[in-house]
Order: structure tokens, then C-alpha cells, then sequence
């Protein structure tokens, strides 16, 4: 399936307009509609920000995959990385509050997960 495709099936699988969809990324209803056609191509930054909106990968967005699913294409260079984009502070402040020694089972963890997408990524 072509960007062109992607785009307006994720767009009217959402239920929303053109119009709405560009208020969201911040381009205008024609660029969406020059989008859907294949008469344009978003840049870097708009791509981006579809992706986001709609919770896929900019390769599932561009027609490299057939998975719209971002859970393995993450690289995450720190604990703070991870911790962000789990939405997992308060739950570890509480757990190094309450047991210290967890850190370095932490630190592990993160090697664990940074090792597989590693792998997925190759």
C-alpha cells in the first residue's frame, strides 16, 4: 500500500476531515488533500507528526512494513529514555524510594531491552 493509501484510510478510519487532520500537524486541508492524491509529499517533520497521530511507524506510513504497530522500533539510549516513554516515573521513584538495590536491576533490564531492539532492528 502506497503513503497516498495509508494516509487516507488511517485518516477516515479516525473519522476525521481533511481539514481536521491538518489542524493537527499543522499544514492546510489542500496539502492533506495533495497527500491522499500523490500529487505531494510531506516533509520530514509532517511525516513525523502523522506517525504520531496516528500511532504507527513512519515505515508503516511509507509503505515499508505492514505493521502499523512502533512497539520494537524505539532505540533508547538511557534509563530516562525508557522511563519517558513508558510513562514510568512516579512507578520508579516509589520502587527506588522503597528498595534501592533495584537500580541495578533496572540498569539490566534496560540493557535487556535495549539489546533487543538491536536485534529487531537489524
Amino acid at each position: 500500500m502506497l503513503f497516498k493509501d495509508r494516509l487516507k484510510y488511517l485518516r477516515k478510519k479516525k473519522g476525521i476531515t481533511q481539514a481536521e487532520l491538518g489542524e493537527k500537524v499543522n499544514v492546510t486541508n489542500v496539502s492533506i488533500s495533495g497527500y491522499e492524491n500523490g500529487n505531494r509529499f510531506p516533509d520530514t517533520e509532517t511525516l513525523e507528526k502523522l506517525a504520531s497521530y496516528f500511532e504507527v511507524s513512519t515505515d508503516y506510513l511509507l509503505g515499508r512494513t505492514d505493521s502499523p504497530n512502533t512497539e520494537g522500533t524505539k532505540k533508547y539510549n538511557s534509563i530516562d529514555d525508557i522511563v519517558k516513554d513508558k510513562e514510568l516515573h512516579q512507578w520508579l521513584f516509589d520502587l527506588l524510594d522503597k528498595n534501592p538495590e533495584s537500580l541495578e536491576s533496572i540498569k539490566q533490564l534496560f540493557e535487556s531491552i535495549n539489546n533487543e531492539n538491536t536485534k529487531k532492528n537489524q
